[in-house]
C-alpha cells in the first residue's frame, strides 16, 4: 500500500471512498476495469491518508444532515483496516456530526465497529450493505479468496440485526456456468430471510465484463474452471452485459421469495432506502 492526501473525499452522491484498490481478490470485480483510470497496481492500495480532515471540514460545512456512503468502489474493511484504522475514524466523525452511514462491505471486521454504527444508528441511520454469491463455502474461496466466507459474512448479517442494524444484501454477481443455480440462489435467499435483512439489491443473474475486469476474470477462469473462458468467448465475445441463461427462471424465484417474506427487492425501492436520512422532530428535545 502507499500513502496520499487527496483533493477532496466527499464525492456529490455524499459518498466517501477511503482507499483505492484492494486485497480481497474477487475474480469479477468491475472496480479493475480501465475506465477508473488506474495508475498503480490494484493490489497496491492507495491510502487517503488525509481523508478524515477532508471529511471533518465538508461535514462541518453542510447546511443539512443526510446519508453518507462507502465501499462503492473499493471494501473499507480490507486487511489493511485493521493496522490502519482510517474507515473508523471517519466513522467516528459521521457520529460526531450525527449524519448517517451506509456501509457495503464483503469483511466481517466491520463488527469491530459495531458499537459505533450502533451510536450512529441511535441518533440517525446505519445501514450495512453485504454482498453474497454463493452458499458453497469452497466455490466462494475460489471467486473471493482473500475475504470473509459467506458463512462469516452470514453471520455477520446476524449479528448485525441482533443489535438493530438494518443490513441489504447485494445478490450479485451471479456468474453463468458456476453459481446461477436454483439450489444457489434458494440457500442464499434462506440466508438473508434467517438474518432478517431489508432488502436485497439484484438486477439481474449476470455479472458485467469490461475492459481489465475481463481479462483477469478469464484469466481466473482458465486456472479455476478449465474449459469455461473459452464457452464465455464463444457465447458473450466482448459484451458488457453477460446475462445468465436461467436468469427469467431465477429472477421469478427471486422476486416471489422476497415479496412473500416483506424483503425490499426492486433497486428502486432499496436505493431510495438507503439515501433516505430520518428527519428527527427537533422540538421533542427541548421537552
Amino acid at each position: 500500500m502507499h500513502f496520499v492526501d487527496a483533493k477532496g473525499i466527499l464525492g456529490s452522491n455524499n459518498g466517501i471512498n477511503m482507499y483505492r484498490g484492494c486485497t480481497h481478490g474477487c475474480i469479477y470485480c468491475d472496480a479493475r476495469s480501465k475506465c477508473y483510470g488506474f495508475t498503480h497496481r490494484f493490489e497496491d492500495v492507495e491510502v487517503k491518508q488525509n481523508a478524515p480532515v477532508l471529511l471533518e471540514k465538508a461535514l462541518k460545512n453542510k447546511r443539512k444532515k443526510c446519508m453518507i456512503g462507502t465501499g462503492s468502489m473499493c471494501d473499507p474493511y480490507m486487511h489493511c483496516e485493521e493496522e490502519i484504522g482510517i474507515t473508523r475514524k471517519c466513522l467516528e466523525i459521521i457520529d460526531r456530526y450525527g449524519f448517517g452511514v451506509t456501509v457495503q462491505t464483503k469483511s466481517a471486521r466491520i463488527l469491530r465497529d459495531l458499537e459505533l454504527l450502533k451510536s450512529i444508528n441511535k441518533k440517525s441511520k446505519a445501514v450495512v450493505q453485504m454482498t453474497l454469491t454463493t452458499a458453497d463455502e469452497k466455490l466462494c474461496k475460489i471467486l473471493e479468496p482473500n475475504v470473509s466466507t459467506t458463512k462469516e459474512r452470514f453471520e455477520t448479517l446476524k449479528i448485525l440485526q441482533d443489535n438493530g442494524i438494518p443490513t441489504v444484501v447485494w445478490l450479485c454477481p451471479i456468474l453463468p456456468f458456476i453459481n446461477d443455480t436454483e439450489e444457489n440462489i434458494s440457500a442464499i435467499l434462506d440466508m438473508c430471510i434467517e438474518a432478517k435483512v431489508k432488502g436485497i439489491i439484484c438486477f439481474n443473474m449476470g455479472v458485467t465484463l469490461r475492459e481489465g475486469d475481463r481479462e483477469y476474470f478469464y484469466a481466473a477462469l482458465e486456472r479455476n474452471f478449465p474449459g469455461l473462458k473459452e464457452k464465455y468467448i464463444r457465447k458473450y465475445g466482448n459484451s458488457y452485459d453477460v446475462t445468465s441463461d436461467n436468469n427469467r427462471e431465477l429472477m421469478k424465484l427471486f422476486m416471489e421469495t422476497c415479496y412473500r417474506n416483506g424483503i425490499m427487492y426492486t433497486p428502486e425501492k432499496c436505493f431510495e432506502y438507503l439515501r433516505e436520512y430520518p428527519e428527527k422532530d427537533e422540538q421533542l428535545s427541548l421537552f
